[in-house]
């Protein structure tokens, strides 16, 4: 299962998402332009060996300054593009809203306090292993596990490949990531030797949950919420999914459409997909400047077909989201 997107949009730009999809491309490419020994090397040196750290003709060859780096520095390497544009690509989807909830500053310790309990699971359980441990996935994994319990009902729209075709499916998130959590379970208790430490994915996820419930007993810092202020998102999302259900005994369908205040008072341009039964139909819709709250919008000819040849008539209305 592959996510395309979440149907909740971040109140912020996720400022911190992106860097750290920006740190890890920038670490990557620096990885693809080593040579095979030298990223062999590299990859030992700023890895997670559990030997390093237990087996004294190991340690002896690495000072204390990289013992320490290395239990940070291994979740911005990858063994290979797949590896490295999966962890991104998941990142991306699941990053910007717990760092819209979390703050910006609250969620780099999240997001690398998740990465340290990843890797202290695969150590405990690996713990004179001498393959290096590299990638984002379980600093990942506690994101995930935090969107889990914030967002259990937001659905993912995911791409399921059936033989060669294509299936677009939205999938409730706790369903989602409660399948990707038990295959990663299970998968380590299997003791797979596919190479992917699937411990340190289990620890990952569960540590964001328990991180995430215990948030709220942390104060708040100003310098966050003046980081907030800045980067609240102007505009809503182009393309937004509607909910339309039917007006009464009529054809016509009804549903609301978002927009920022500053997107009131100058207009916009948005994409909505509406579903009805079978078909989920893809329109372009015009905002006009200057709408209020709870201003209707009339798509001709949108709604429920009928018996005869007309159909009925789709009514979005409007909801400002104001900047925070």
């Amino acid at each position: 299962m592959i996510p395309i997107r979440d149907t909740i949009q971040s109140r912020t730009v996720p400022v911190v998402t992106y860097t750290l999809i920006g740190l890890n491309t920038l670490v990557f490419l620096v990885q693809m332009g080593l040579a095979p020994d030298a990223a062999g090397l590299f990859t030992y040196q700023y890895g997670l060996v559990p030997a390093k750290y237990t087996v004294p003709e190991v340690s002896a060859w690495f000072p204390l300054s990289n013992l320490v780096f290395s239990t940070g520095s291994y979740m911005f390497l990858h063994g290979g593009f797949w590896h490295f544009i999966g962890n991104m690509w998941f990142l991306y989807i699941f990053g910007d809203n717990v760092e819209d909830h979390l703050g910006s500053l609250r969620f780099v310790g999240f997001y690398l306090l998740s990465g340290l309990a990843s890797a202290l699971l695969h150590f405990m359980i690996n713990p004179v292993s001498t393959i290096p441990t590299i990638g984002a996935s379980g600093a990942i994994a506690g994101v995930m596990g935090a969107y889990f319990i914030l967002f259990p009902r937001s659905k993912i729209l995911t791409l399921i490949p059936i033989i060669f075709i294509p299936w677009f499916v939205e999938i409730p998130a706790f369903l989602f990531l409660g399948f990707w959590f038990m295959m990663q379970f299970f998968n380590a208790a299997g003791n797979g030797s596919s190479g992917i430490a699937w411990w340190a994915h289990v620890g990952g996820f569960v540590a964001g949950m328990v991180m995430v419930k215990l948030s709220p007993r942390l104060p708040a810092s100003g310098a966050g919420i003046r980081l907030k202020k800045m980067t609240a998102r102007k505009r809503t999302p182009k393309l937004q999914v509607i909910q339309a259900r039917p007006v009464g005994h009529t054809p016509d369908l009804m549903g609301h459409i978002e927009i920022s205040s500053l997107e009131a008072l100058t207009g916009s341009r948005k994409i909505v997909n509406i579903p009805w039964g079978f078909y989920k139909r893809l329109y372009r819709v015009k905002v006009p400047s200057g709408v209020k709250q709870g201003t209707r919008l009339r798509l001709a000819g949108m709604g429920r077909g009928t018996s005869g040849k007309d159909r009925g008539d789709m009514y979005l209305s409007v909801v400002i989201k104001n900047a925070i």
